[in-house]
Formats: C-alpha cells, sequence, structure tokens
C-alpha cells in the first residue's frame, strides 16, 4: 500500500484524507479524513477576488493539516483547488501560502479535472455492482460550481457549470449586505431561474436524461440526507449509500427555503458553516432530481476527495 495525502480546496470547505492506498486491490482505508468550513469563495462572484480575512481562514486550516499529514507520514501529497481560486484574480496570493505551509503548489484544476476526480472517487466501490444500475449521473454540488459526470466504468461526458450553494445564496438570497431570511418568494424564483439555465449549459453536453442512477455528492447532498434520515449527529457511516427520494427532498428543499436561521440551525446534523447556504444547495439538488426524473439520490461521503487519493497511488 502506498500512503497518500489528498487536500481538496472549494469554495466553502477544505478538506484533508490521509489513506492507505491499494490499487491491486483497489482498496482506500481511510487513516484520517477532516473538513473545515473556511469560506474561501467568499464575495469572489462579486469583487472576483479571494479576501483576506478569507484567505488567513484558509491558510490556518493548511497548518492544522501539514501537522496531520506529517504525523500520519504520507508518502505523497496532492493540493486541488477548485472553483474560487479559479475565479479569483488574486490566486497568486493564495498559491504562495499554500506552497509556504505545506510545500506544494495548489493544483487549480479545471471544471472537467474536477469532474473526472469526482466520478472516480463516487463510482469505484459502485463498479460491478448490480443492484445499482448504469449509466450513473456523478452530481457534485459545491459551493461555487456543480460538476455534472455521466458514465459506467469511464466517464463519457462532463460538464462544469456556476451553481453551487455560495455562489446562489450571494447571488440571489442577499440585499443590502445581509442574507435576507427567509428568503422571498421572488428571490426563490430568481435563485431557480438561474439553476435552471445552468442545467440547460450542462445538458449542451452531458446527456444527464440517459443516466438510470443519480450518485450525488458533497456537503449540501449529505446534509438533506441527513435531515431526510432524521439524524441525532451527522453520521458519516448511516448517509453513505443512503438513498433520498425526490419528494423527502422536495419537502426538505421547501422547508429549508422558509425557515429562518435559527431553524436551519437547530437540525442537530448541519454544520454551522452550512446553515446560511443549505437553502440554495438543496434548490440546486431537487432542480436536477426534476430535470432527469429521478425517483431518487444515492448519497456517497466519497467524492473527489477519494478521486485525488487514488490519482496518487
Amino acid at each position: 500500500m502506498t500512503r497518500v495525502a489528498a487536500v481538496d480546496c472549494g469554495t466553502n470547505s477544505i478538506r484533508l484524507l490521509v489513506a492507505d492506498a491499494d490499487p491491486r486491490t483497489g482498496e482506500l482505508v481511510d487513516l484520517d479524513r477532516r473538513m473545515t468550513i473556511v469560506r474561501l469563495g467568499q464575495g469572489v462572484d462579486r469583487t472576483g477576488r479571494l479576501a483576506p480575512e478569507a484567505l488567513e481562514r484558509t491558510f490556518a486550516a493548511c497548518r492544522e493539516y501539514a501537522a496531520v499529514i506529517k504525523e500520519l507520514g504520507a508518502e505523497r501529497l496532492r493540493f486541488v483547488a477548485t472553483s474560487a481560486s479559479r475565479d479569483a484574480e488574486n490566486r497568486d496570493e493564495f498559491v504562495r501560502g499554500v506552497i509556504d505551509i505545506l510545500g506544494v503548489e495548489p493544483e487549480v484544476i479545471s471544471g472537467d479535472q474536477e469532474a473526472g476526480f469526482s466520478f472516480t472517487g463516487a463510482t469505484k466501490e459502485l463498479t460491478g455492482s448490480d443492484h445499482l444500475a448504469r449509466p450513473y449521473l456523478v452530481v457534485d454540488i459545491g459551493g461555487g460550481s456543480t460538476e455534472f459526470v455521466v458514465g459506467d466504468d469511464h466517464v463519457r461526458a462532463a460538464r462544469s457549470v456556476d451553481v453551487g450553494c455560495v455562489r446562489m445564496t450571494e447571488r440571489h438570497l442577499v440585499l443590502d449586505g445581509k442574507i435576507t431570511d427567509p428568503p422571498t418568494a421572488e428571490q426563490i424564483a430568481a435563485m431557480r431561474a438561474d439553476i435552471e439555465a445552468a442545467l440547460d449549459l450542462a445538458e449542451e453536453t452531458v446527456p444527464l436524461r440517459e443516466a438510470r442512477t443519480l450518485v450525488g455528492l458533497a456537503g449540501s447532498v449529505t446534509t438533506v440526507a441527513a435531515i431526510a434520515l432524521g439524524l441525532d449527529e451527522y453520521d458519516s457511516a448511516r448517509i453513505h449509500h443512503s438513498r433520498i427520494g425526490r419528494d423527502r427532498v422536495k419537502g426538505i428543499s421547501d422547508a429549508l427555503l422558509k425557515a429562518t436561521h435559527e431553524q436551519r440551525a437547530a437540525h442537530p446534523a448541519m454544520h454551522p458553516g452550512r446553515v446560511d447556504v443549505i437553502g440554495a444547495g438543496a434548490l440546486v439538488l431537487l432542480s436536477i432530481m426534476e430535470r432527469i426524473g429521478a425517483e431518487e439520490v444515492v448519497v456517497s461521503e466519497h467524492d473527489i476527495l477519494d478521486g485525488i487519493a487514488w490519482s496518487l497511488a
């Protein structure tokens, strides 16, 4: 086995996986998996720049991760940065900070690369499964973008579009510098129209409706699953490969968009960093399910982070 460390830095969160990988058996054994909400993409859609306080939050998490990587003795490290750092004018400042702390240059990957990593991470353990029909549609709903990937054993088509829970919240649910809580019907309608336009773009290159199994990734999807399962606390083992029906997703999405900050925060499995953006994320998921006619979503805790780890193995 090879001990690898993978870091995925997105718009809303930064995550670390240290694992032992065996390419011969397809086994990936977690040693440490953690996530920190840093909101790197704070204001990027409006200013085009990474905010100083967002950079500092991200660098603080990197320092914590560096200590874990050193302690566990990872042989290889790969740091992948996604939507927010692709969009920012001052991404060089971000790159220099990561090199200083972790000793590797963050790879600011394209949306297509991001999609490929997500597909590998989400489906590697599903390949050969008799109970899930193929092709799969893997949907990774991030903070700044959403990746769509259709494939069987390998990727057939992929597209990244600029709708994510943070971007949609900042674009449609903020008025006079404050999040409207709860949002108005007009705000929700505008957000839904934006999501539908992005789905039109995705369908230009990805045959979304050919999919027979929808696999959903990332925090918006797993949080909706935790609410649907009625968990008293976030439980990765129960969430992983759970199946949530479209009617249940609709009910949760509607409730979240009608709720106040305090009501959303009261869900015991809700991460504090997702309270303000989960309504938008849930609406993205619902819109996708309705567009392709998916009766359910298979929720995966394995995603781009696992794909990055496999690329090192």
